[in-house]
C-alpha cells in the first residue's frame, strides 16, 4: 500500500469540516446519492402514494450535448445525477460541459465548457456521470465550487455562482490528474464518475480500459484538498510485487463516506486482464472487495473481498449503502453492498464483519491455459440474493420456436455448471453477465425502518476465450460496453462477450428480464420481488411480466414513493414503496439510465431526471433534463 500524508493540521481541519458539511448534505441534493452516505433517501413527503399519480412536468430542457455516433465525434453515454444546491441545479454533460438551471423553471444560468478532447479514450462511447458541489460556509467567489472530470484525466474547479473557473485550484483551475498515473500508464486516468466530497477533501477514482491490456495502471484512491487541488494521500489495493504483472483494481464509481467514523468506503474493482488470471494467480487481497479507507491517512482499516481471483469482471459496482439496523435491541452501523452477482452483503461499517452468515461454497475448476480458479467463492444467502442468480433460467419457448431450436442446442453446446462457471475455450453461459444483477445505480435505503429497495437485471450472456493466434486473425471492431471483441493484449486469450441471443436479437432465456424487489435490513427478509419494466426489441415492448433489463438506480422518499427510470422501454416511473407496484409513469426520450434528483425549492418538491440512454440496453441517446412537480 502506498500512503502520502498530508499535514496533520490540514486534515484535522477537513475532517472536521465533514462533520458539518455531511448533515448539511441531507435535505438537498448535494451529491450523487443526496448524501455521502449513499442512502439515495430524499425528506420530500409531499410525494405520497396518494398524490403521485398527479405529477405533471415542470419543465424540460436540452444541453445540446448528444450523439448517436454516425458522425465523427462518438456515441454519448450519458447517466449524470442532477445535483440541487445553492438554489441551483447543476449538470454535468459527455461533451464535458456543465450547465446551470433555474431548478423552477429549468432556464439556463450559465454554462462552461472544459474544451476537452471529444475522443473515446478508453470507453467506447463519450460517458459522464455528472459533477460534484463543495462550498466552504465562507463568502467570496469560488467558496462553492462545482467539480468537472473528463475522460482525458483533467478535474475542472468551477465557480458555482458564475461559471469561471477558479484559478488558485490545480493549474488555473484545472488539475492534470495524469500526473499520478506514472506505472503501467497505457492509458488516461478518465474522470467518468464525480469525486465523493467530504468536506474539504475530494475523494478520486478513475476508470480505464481493462479489458484491453493484460498489465495495467494499479488502482488507487487519491484525496485531493478541494480549495488548490493538492494530493493529500494515495493509496494502492495491488501488492507492489504483482504491479508488474496486472494493473486496476481501481475505482471507477461512487464512493461512501462515514464522517464521524473517519471512513471512506471505496469499491473496487477486478484486476486485469478481466476474464484471465493466469497471470496474477496470487492473492490480491482488496481487488473485487469493498474495503475502508481511514481519511485521515489513506490507510486501511478493514476490506471485504466478495470475489476470490475474479476472473468474470465481477468488478464491485456501485457505492456501498450506509444504514444502521436493529440487533437485539441495539442499533449497529452498518453498509450494505449489492454485487453484481446480485449478492448483498451486509456489514459492520466499524469492523467489516458480515451481520448475516456468509457460506464459503465450491466452485467449478477453469479449463483454460494457464489458468487456476479460486476453488471456492462468498456466497451471501441472507438477504435473498437479488433476481434469482443462482439458477440458469430455462430456455425461452418464444425464441426457441423462432430459432427452430438453437437455444435449446446452446444450451447444450456451451458450459455452465452454476454461477462462477469459468470462461471457457467451449463458450461459456454466463450469469449474471458482466453488466450484474445490479450495477453502478446501487440501492436506495429508508433509514427510518432499514428498507432497502434494489432494481436488478436478468442477463444472460456468452463468452468465449479466443486463443491468441486465432485472435489476432479476427477482423472487426474491439468491443468494452459488456459486448463484443476484446484483445486482453499480453494474455493468451482475448475473448468474445454477447447477450445470449438467437438470429432474431431474442433473448434465448426465459422471463422476467428485470425486477424491483425491497428487503427489511433489520431480518434479511425478502418483503416483495416483482417484474419491472417493460423490454422492447425492435420497436415491440414486452408484456409487464417479463420486466426489463436495467441500468441506473432508484430514489425513495419519505413519502413512501420510489422513482426509478433506468428500464429499455424509456419511461420514468413512481412504485408504491409497500409493494413495488407502478403508481405514475411518463415516457421519456430515451432510456433514463441516471439516479433522479429529489429535492425541494423554494417549498416545491420536484424530482428530475437526466435523460441520455446506454447503448448496453438500446441504441436511443438524448441530451434530455426533465423536471416533475404536483400541479401549483
Amino acid at each position: 500500500m502506498i500512503a502520502r500524508r498530508c499535514v496533520a493540521a490540514l486534515l484535522s481541519s477537513c475532517l472536521l469540516a465533514a462533520t458539518g458539511s455531511a448533515s448539511a448534505q441531507q435535505s438537498e441534493w448535494t451529491a450523487f446519492h443526496g448524501d455521502v452516505g449513499s442512502t439515495k433517501f430524499s425528506n420530500v413527503q409531499s410525494l405520497t402514494p396518494d398524490t403521485v399519480g398527479n405529477l405533471e412536468r415542470a419543465w424540460e430542457f436540452h444541453t445540446g450535448d448528444v450523439s448517436d455516433g454516425s458522425g465523427e465525434i462518438p456515441e454519448t453515454v450519458w447517466s449524470a445525477t442532477p445535483i440541487y444546491a445553492n438554489e441551483t441545479l447543476y449538470l454535468g454533460t459527455p461533451f464535458y460541459r456543465v450547465v446551470a438551471l433555474d431548478p423552477a423553471t429549468g432556464l439556463q444560468r450559465w454554462s462552461y465548457s472544459s474544451d476537452s478532447r471529444l475522443e473515446a479514450l478508453t470507453q467506447p462511447a463519450l460517458k459522464n456521470r455528472g459533477v460534484a458541489y463543495w462550498e466552504s460556509g465562507q463568502a467570496g467567489r469560488c467558496e462553492k465550487r462545482v467539480f468537472l472530470g473528463t475522460m482525458d484525466a483533467e478535474l475542472h474547479a468551477i465557480d458555482a455562482d458564475t461559471g469561471q473557473r477558479c484559478e488558485g485550484f490545480g493549474d488555473g483551475g484545472v488539475l492534470n490528474v495524469n500526473q499520478w498515473n506514472t506505472v503501467n500508464d497505457v492509458f488516461p486516468f478518465s474522470l467518468l464518475q464525480p469525486p465523493l466530497v467530504v468536506g474539504d477533501i475530494l475523494l478520486l477514482g478513475w476508470a480505464g480500459k481493462d479489458w484491453a491490456f493484460s498489465v495495467a495502471p494499479p488502482g488507487n484512491l487519491m484525496a485531493i484538498d478541494a480549495r488548490t487541488g493538492k494530493l493529500l494521500w494515495e493509496t494502492s489495493f495491488i501488492p507492489e510485487e504483482l504491479i508488474p504483472r496486472t494493473g486496476t483494481a481501481n475505482i471507477w464509481t461512487a464512493m461512501t463516506a462515514d464522517p464521524e467514523l473517519g471512513m471512506v468506503y471505496a469499491p473496487v474493482s477486478s484486476p486485469s486482464p478481466n476474464y484471465w488470471g493466469g497471470a496474477r494467480k496470487e492473492p490480491i487481497p482488496m481487488a473485487t472487495s469493498v474495503s475502508a479507507i481511514d481519511l485521515r491517512t489513506g490507510e486501511v482499516v478493514w476490506s471485504f473481498q466478495h470475489v476470490n481471483h475474479d476472473i468474470w469482471d465481477y468488478d464491485t459496482p456501485s457505492a456501498p449503502s450506509l444504514v444502521n439496523i436493529v440487533r437485539n435491541g441495539q442499533s449497529i452501523p452498518a453498509l450494505v453492498q449489492a454485487t453484481k452477482q446480485g449478492f448483498l452483503f451486509v456489514l459492520d461499517r466499524r469492523t467489516g464483519e458480515p451481520l448475516f452468515e456468509i457460506e464459503e461454497r465450491a466452485t467449478p475448476p477453469s479449463t483454460a491455459e494457464g489458468e487456476a480458479a479460486a476453488p471456492t467463492q462468498p456466497f451471501a444467502m441472507t438477504p435473498r440474493p437479488v433476481g434469482n442468480p443462482l439458477e440458469l433460467p430455462g430456455v425461452w419457448w418464444i425464441a426457441d420456436l423462432v430459432s427452430f431450436g438453437q437455444c435449446s442446442r446452446d444450451r447444450e453446446k456451451y458450459l455452465y455448471q452454476g454461477m462462477f462457471t469459468p470462461p471457457s475455450e467451449q463458450g461459456t453461459l454466463f450469469f449474471p453477465g458482466t453488466a450484474g444483477a445490479t450495477n453502478w445505480g446501487g440501492v436506495a435505503v429508508d433509514p427510518r425502518n432499514a428498507t432497502l429497495y434494489v432494481n436488478a437485471s436478468r442477463i444472460v450472456q456468452l463468452i468465449r476465450l479466443i486463443p491468441r493466434a486465432e485472435y489476432e486473425q479476427i477482423q472487426g471492431p474491439e468491443g468494452g460496453n459488456e459486448e463484443g471483441y476484446s484483445p486482453q493484449k499480453g494474455a493468451p486469450y482475448g475473448i468474445h462477450l454477447t447477450d445470449w441471443s438467437n438470429w432474431a436479437g431474442m433473448p434465448c432465456w426465459e422471463p422476467p428480464f428485470g425486477t424491483f424487489s425491497a428487503y427489511d435490513l433489520n431480518t434479511g427478509e425478502l418483503l416483495y420481488e416483482t417484474p419491472f419494466g417493460r423490454a422492447q426489441l425492435k420497436g415491440f415492448y414486452g408484456l409487464q411480466s417479463w420486466g426489463s433489463p436495467t441500468l441506473g438506480g432508484p430514489v425513495v422518499t419519505a413519502g413512501g414513493v420510489v422513482f426509478l427510470g433506468a428500464s429499455v422501454d424509456s419511461r420514468v416511473r413512481a412504485l408504491d414503496a409497500r409493494t413495488g407496484q407502478e403508481l405514475w409513469s411518463d415516457l421519456v426520450e430515451a432510456p433514463a439510465v441516471s439516479i433522479p434528483a429529489v429535492f425541494t425549492h423554494n417549498g416545491v418538491d420536484y424530482v428530475v431526471f437526466a435523460v441520455g440512454g446506454n447503448s448496453i440496453l438500446k441504441p436511443e441517446v438524448s441530451d434530455q433534463v426533465v423536471a416533475y412537480r404536483l400541479p401549483q
